[in-house]
């Protein structure tokens, strides 16, 4: 997230430093002021003779009282300045965040907008271009049609994913329901692990199922989205050489447990709690290379916790990620 610029420091810094001022001019105001109590009232108690020595006006009523109102004075002087420091910083604290707030969703939405507008043009682009080779030539050979058209869907496929994860998206925030049924979580993971290896040519992904691993009751497309999602992300952040191993085990009598680890960039620290966020991707779209649109873990994260499930982020060792998702079995 972009800085604060760094003109609201120095505001900040002068306002204080202002203030500051500002109370110890008038703690010195009213000193000065005591001062000339204090001489006002010596010279009228020696013009009424009710002293005769330096040392016994001190010990005057009237001086006590004096002393006594000027530290009162000076007390209320400090406390209501630190109130007001307080108050202050307290206000500008506040003001600061939302303003990082407003800043970091700005610079979200420019990523997304950036992100989709580059997942829109490009499978466009693609069956454009294989209808244009059709409309212009139109006796190609039958391998080379049947590639074409391969190509073709692939990018209708890319392009339909896409709105379906924005439709996804949408729904999970305001009525998406669980359409609950029997499943074979263990099938779902195999069968998106065989996916990855054939869209990612290079990809290794190495299967574990532990054998007869209960059914759980969950929404099979929303099920379908977490495992496909990510997998895919393992591969797609792992390049150029993908190495995945997922596993699927019981996690003891109620729920079960599936690991995904890959070697790619891994996550930093500060970022692993906020890539669940919609629209949110590590780094910017300016200097990111790998496509997305930062709604995949968003999906993700929504259609766990729908499920009473829970999903954790950790570094792999030497390096990349590991994501771990527990889900009840009931």
């Amino acid at each position: 997230m972009r800085r604060l610029p760094p003109i609201s420091y120095a505001i900040l810094a002068y306002m204080l430093l202002a203030f500051g001022w500002w109370c110890i001019l008038l703690l010195r105001k009213n000193e000065e002021a005591h001062v000339a109590r204090v001489e006002k009232l010596a010279i009228e108690l020696a013009v009424q003779k009710k002293i005769e020595r330096a040392s016994e006006f001190q010990q005057t009523e009237n001086y006590v009282l004096l002393t006594d109102r000027f530290e009162r004075q000076q007390r209320m002087i400090i406390g209501e300045a630190l109130l007001l420091v307080l108050s202050l910083v307290g206000g500008i604290y506040l003001l600061f965040r939302n303003l990082r707030k407003e800043i970091s969703a700005a610079e979200q939405q420019r990523n997304f907008l950036l992100s989709i507008t580059h997942e829109l043009k490009s499978p466009l682009a693609g069956i454009r271009l294989v209808l244009e080779t059709f409309q212009k030539r139109r006796e190609l050979k039958p391998e080379i049609q049947q590639k074409l058209s391969t190509n073709a869907l692939a990018e209708t496929d890319r392009l339909t994913a896409l709105v379906n994860d924005l439709l996804l998206s949408a729904k999970l925030e305001s009525m998406y329901q669980l359409n609950r049924e029997p499943i074979n979580f263990g099938e779902l993971v195999q069968d998106a692990a065989d996916r990855v290896v054939l869209k990612y040519r290079g990809a290794k992904v190495n299967v574990d199922i532990e054998p007869d691993i209960p059914p759980i009751a969950g929404d099979r497309p929303g099920l379908t989205s977490v495992v496909v999602n990510l997998l895919e992300n393992a591969a797609k952040y792992s390049q150029p050489e993908p190495v995945i191993h997922t596993s699927l085990q019981r996690g003891g009598e109620s729920e079960i447990v599936w690991t995904v680890k890959d070697n790619g960039v891994g996550i930093p620290d500060h970022e692993k709690r906020r890539v669940w966020a919609k629209f949110y991707r590590v780094g910017n779209e300016d200097t990111r290379s790998t496509k997305g649109t930062g709604l995949g873990l968003f999906i993700v994260k929504q259609i766990i916790d729908k499920h009473g499930g829970q999903i954790e982020v950790s570094d792999n060792q030497p390096r990349g990620t590991v994501f771990r998702v527990y889900l009840p079995l009931s």
